[in-house]
């Protein structure tokens, strides 16, 4: 008889987005006294860049033609040298060295945080930040590292509180080092970006246990202040520790079109083999590559046309984080991010759940946010926002929210 992977049986419940989801359909059917404002699944609503589209058609009418079609990608990693030499030169320009080859082009990095786990092996201690992104802790807990869920958190994961407190970036654990560490900065869902010093602390501390660090740099075209790292390699010595991930989705508006690349470092050799051909054997064997159509529009990106306009849609978006960051605080909430990142990580008043305000705010206001408590035990007491909307539609939102508090 087929046996089932157990792991996927000890999730609880669905996945936090869908639960939002259900909760607002729900709660439309109903009939909402207002046109519902969504400020809670992290998805861009700008077009893509003009530079992107004329890309996209250029490679397109190849693609009809049977002197420039193109089938499967043979090149290396699976990525179209144009591509992958764009990227290195991305980093080249902030001065910091990334390989061609040690570009890895995918469809997403949330697909890459997952499947990264695969080149480990399945006895590896996790730590995750505490609150989290909900991928990094489902796929552990798929693939049999997370232990048994005991209500509240996983009882095989370690957790890193960032709370307040610390600036929510996370003190070294006490005890046994754990093996595979997910940073993300930004962060996803506080809304805070590590400084250099403090990145520097976790590279020393992973290179010295033998510990890897895989890092989610999926929202560095967000960070504003000057000094805060974009890239995880701009560490001394992140080099023989460090793996990232990096997405066009939020930063070019990609989420519909999928397009994401990942850094594994040919220095980092673990038990005497490298990740970089580890994961170079994974992908080429469960991974086709993304389409020549796409690729073409992500090296689009990097041209300066391209940089130009997809600089204008982050300072829309980060325009909203504004709006909503100043808008809370004057309506006398005590708020976070919305600076280096397209999130807010606002504390719910007078000790209200995380799901308790995020249904006072979808009933009273017609605002969709996201709970904290969706993203761990720490990020109980929170609500998420995020500046994907429409300026207009966030204006409106903030305003509600100013009425009914």
């Amino acid at each position: 008889m087929t046996r089932i992977n157990r792991n996927f049986t000890k999730l609880p419940g669905g996945y936090l987005f869908p639960e939002i989801g259900r909760r607002v359909r729900a709660f439309s059917a109903e009939g909402a006294p207002m046109p519902l404002i969504r400020l809670g699944i992290g998805d861009v609503t700008l077009p893509l860049a003009p530079a992107v589209i004329q890309a996209m058609h250029r490679a397109t009418e190849e693609m009809g033609r049977r002197e420039t079609f193109r089938g499967y990608c043979e090149e290396t990693c699976g990525a179209y040298d144009f591509l992958r030499f764009a990227i290195r030169d991305s980093y080249l320009a902030r001065g910091t060295r990334v390989d061609d080859d040690e570009i890895f082009v995918s469809d997403g990095a949330k697909s890459d945080c997952g499947n990264i786990g695969d080149i480990f092996s399945a006895d590896n201690v996790v730590a995750v930040c505490d609150p989290v992104y909900p991928v990094y802790v489902d796929t552990s807990a798929m693939a049999g590292r997370a232990g048994e869920y005991d209500g509240e958190k996983w009882t095989g994961l370690v957790y890193l509180p960032c709370t307040a407190e610390n600036g929510f970036f996370p003190a070294l654990p006490e005890g046994k080092a754990p093996d595979l560490i997910y940073i993300c900065s930004p962060n996803n869902p506080t809304g805070a970006a590590a400084t250099r010093e403090q990145l520097k602390t976790w590279v020393d501390y992973a290179n010295a246990h033998g510990s890897v660090i895989l890092y989610d740099s999926a929202y560095e075209a967000f960070i504003t202040r000057p000094g805060i790292p974009h890239s995880i390699y701009e560490v001394e010595g992140a080099r023989t520790c460090a793996i990232e991930f990096r997405s066009f989705s939020k930063t070019a508006g990609f989420t519909g079109t999928r397009c994401a690349y990942t850094v594994v470092p040919k220095d980092l050799v673990r038990e005497g083999v490298s990740l970089n051909a580890l994961w170079n054997r994974r992908q080429g064997t469960k991974f086709n590559g993304v389409s020549y159509v796409i690729q073409r529009a992500a090296e689009a990106t990097f041209t300066p046309e391209g940089q130009a306009q997809i600089r204008q849609s982050i300072d829309y978006y980060l325009n909203n984080a504004r709006v909503i960051r100043e808008g809370l605080q004057a309506a006398g909430l005590t708020v976070y991010g919305g600076v280096d990142a397209p999130y807010i990580w606002c504390r719910t008043p007078d000790g209200a759940g995380s799901w308790e305000f995020f249904d006072r705010l979808l009933r009273q206001a017609c605002v969709v946010t996201t709970p904290g408590a969706g993203f761990g035990p720490s990020g109980e007491g929170y609500i998420r926002l995020t500046a994907f909307g429409d300026a207009g539609a966030t204006e409106e939102a903030v305003a509600r929210i100013q009425r009914i508090l």
